[in-house]
């Protein structure tokens, strides 16, 4: 049989197939396990989406683009060196994304746009441009850690960084 010969309920089964899948059952069984595992994950807030607003971060991400983060990342350990946080800011609607340089304990400094860790080199393979940024050392108490953006070409008085307690750090961001 020809294709211009084809009847209507081939058409519509064909379609039906496509929107429906080959077993109708399964696929509405999917579609409701997928509704409440979104609405439990975004409904209780595991995963907040956060999107970067200015070039703090650049060029790890760009303006305007959209993250997630998982707040449960650090339910059962701390923050680590490297991370991507987010960091409430105003309420759990206005966020900062920042990277973990310094744990507490330890003194951070930025000497000639290096940061030091008790003195010592901080080795930062995703800064790619140097800066000239210089400010003393800051001894981090024992819930505090030091972030700030990857974007260090910036001058330092527009950049927000510098301490934040563990209670501020709202997650890690996912992937």
């Amino acid at each position: 049989m020809s294709s211009q010969t084809e009847t209507p309920t081939a058409r519509t089964h064909w379609l039906h197939v496509i929107a429906f899948g080959r077993k109708p059952r399964n696929t509405l069984i999917r579609a409701a396990i997928l509704v409440v595992v979104v609405g439990i994950v975004f409904g209780f807030r595991i995963l907040l989406p956060i999107r970067v607003e200015g070039i703090s971060m650049l060029p790890t991400f760009n303006d305007n683009s959209f993250h997630l983060i998982n707040r449960l990342a650090y339910w059962h350990h701390s923050p680590q060196r490297g991370d991507i946080v987010s960091i409430r800011y105003a309420g759990i609607h206005y966020m900062l994304l920042k990277r973990v340089v310094g744990l507490p304990g330890e003194t951070v400094a930025f000497a000639d746009g290096r940061v030091l860790i008790d003195g010592q080199p901080l080795d930062e393979p995703y800064e790619k441009e140097k800066c000239d940024w210089n400010m003393p050392a800051e001894k981090l108490s024992a819930n505090e850690y030091f972030v700030v953006g990857d974007n260090r070409t910036m001058p330092m008085n527009l950049h927000l960084f510098g301490r934040t307690t563990r209670e501020r750090i709202v997650g890690k961001l996912l992937l």
